[in-house]
């Protein structure tokens, strides 16, 4: 075979050859990172959640102590106070006196310089009264209050006891604080043979 010197070869029909891809430089699917990086990012997510839990922890601490502290506050601006004691009549002033009395208490604290209140009517009076007491029929009493003294004890005293603490309960209601009802009345006295007077 002759070769022509003037023939040339047409540049379609030359294929380069494949230059050969290295290794590494393409990515394959479903390639997971190296062992080197998923070890560093493991131990960041862990140490990220280990100083969350710190912040929760301290935070946590901080709102009970908090709580803490309001509660002794608050208990102790709730406390009460102590009530001041009532004075007695020793001293000028009067203490609450239980509701009824029997004829030997109303008979030592008359001693002791109690106002004695008949609240009788006064033919009943005449008949026979305590010693010193003052007479003020009970349908007069509301009326006539502020003739009873108010920083004196007051014994209020009728026939058998239901008069008297009428009398006490009409006191009351005015604002007077040392009121007793004698029990019994004028008839358990006269029966213990406690002094009584006759006479207007």
């Amino acid at each position: 075979m002759t070769c022509d010197p003037t023939r040339t070869i047409p540049a379609t029909s030359v294929i380069p050859p494949a230059s050969p891809s290295r290794p590494g430089s393409l990515s394959r699917p479903g390639s997971t990172a190296r062992p080197g990086s998923l070890s560093r990012l493991t131990r960041s997510s862990r140490q990220a959640h280990l100083s969350t839990r710190r912040m929760l922890a301290a935070a946590t601490a901080s709102l009970l102590v908090a709580l803490a502290l309001a509660g002794c506050s608050s208990s102790a601006s709730t406390t009460p106070a102590p009530a001041s004691p009532v004075p007695s009549a020793s001293t000028g002033s009067v203490a609450a006196l239980p509701a009824e009395v029997s004829v030997q208490e109303a008979s030592a604290m008359r001693d002791a310089g109690a106002f004695m209140l008949d609240v009788r009517e006064p033919d009943e009076w005449a008949a026979g009264h305590i010693p010193g007491a003052t007479l003020i029929p009970l349908g007069q009493l509301a009326s006539r209050a502020s003739e009873v003294p108010s920083d004196r004890e007051v014994v209020v005293v009728c026939r058998s006891g239901n008069r008297s603490a009428q009398g006490r309960d009409i006191l009351l209601g005015a604002g007077f604080v040392s009121v007793a009802s004698m029990a019994g009345g004028m008839n358990d006295w006269t029966a213990a043979g406690l002094p009584t007077e006759q006479g207007s």
